[in-house]
């Protein structure tokens, strides 16, 4: 039965205030968002939809939906449901103040069935996978330089200097009629390594720097990746999340609980697991089942 080994850090970097990144690490759901919005609460955004998307996760698993492998297509089913919880309590979070009008975050998420692993990925926070010293890029980022790549006969250089080309096409903004993230499945075996980073990890590392970082445990390579973000500028809030996938007994428990992490105030406790960034502040979150529990 697969499930995560991981660790994961969010720090606000060397140049901006607030820290507008959330992020969870548990056994089978890990999870990284960039808040949108600045002023219009792009902390509030991230946290929210990390809170609401674990819990939705956690809280199937609770009313007996367990995670063992399902028909081909369900755990992408999921990623689907989880992330519409998500957008549903970003929409629920600017309905309660009008003020966060415009408010969104990225979003990506890896869910883990015992069987198989899958994806969900909107904006430009990232995946990867590390496989045998090789990084691939397993999601594609949704932006007006991505865009460009895709469909115009555009030289790197250009779009490396491009003044649009951090503008982001696609975000979780809370509006029902938004397509949602991408999802897919993942091609994963025991023994692969994730990495869930947003872009102020990504866009001060290039992928080289980042595959020699991934070697040594989970902690380390975290470590490594956040002082290397941090030493190229730190220019933006840095999180990332190191996940190792690992093959158990049916019904094992394959790690013990994550150190860290609790919300400091007013926030249902989402269970085992690594809360990183904005969402560790309850008063970030705006929690649309306040009764849950894990």
């Amino acid at each position: 039965m697969l499930r995560f080994a991981g660790s994961g850090a969010s720090e606000v970097g060397l140049v901006r205030v607030h820290n507008e990144d959330s992020g969870y690490v548990g056994r089978s759901v890990a999870v990284v968002a960039d808040g949108v919005g600045g002023a219009a609460a792009g902390e509030v955004a991230s946290a929210t939809a990390v809170h609401a998307l674990v819990s939705a996760w956690r809280g199937g698993l609770a009313a007996g939906d367990r995670p063992e492998a399902g028909p081909v297509g369900s755990l992408e089913d999921r990623v689907a449901d989880v992330s519409a919880a998500a957008r549903a309590a970003v929409r629920h979070a600017v309905q309660r103040d009008l003020n966060r009008l415009g408010m969104s975050t990225t979003l990506t998420v890896v869910l883990c069935d015992g069987a198989r692993v899958a994806l969900g990925h909107v904006g430009d926070s990232r995946a990867y996978r590390w496989r045998d010293g090789v990084l691939t890029q397993l999601s594609g980022d949704h932006t007006y330089a991505e865009q460009l790549r895709r469909t115009s006969r555009v030289s790197a250089s250009v779009l490396a200097t491009h003044p649009w080309r951090k503008v982001v096409l696609r975000t979780l903004d809370g509006d029902p009629a938004d397509p949602g993230p991408d999802i897919a499945g993942v091609d994963v075996r025991a023994g692969d390594r994730l990495l869930l980073c947003t872009d102020g990890l990504s866009d001060l590392l290039d992928d080289a720097a980042i595959a020699a970082l991934l070697p040594g445990s989970a902690a380390e390579a975290v470590a490594a990746l956040v002082e290397a973000a941090l030493a190229a500028g730190g220019r933006d809030n840095v999180t990332c999340a190191v996940l190792d996938v690992v093959d158990v007994p049916d019904g094992a428990d394959p790690v013990s609980p994550l150190p860290g992490g609790r919300p400091s105030r007013g926030v249902v406790p989402l269970g085992p697991g690594l809360l990183l960034g904005a969402v560790r502040d309850g008063a970030n979150v705006v929690s649309t089942t306040p009764s849950w529990r894990a």
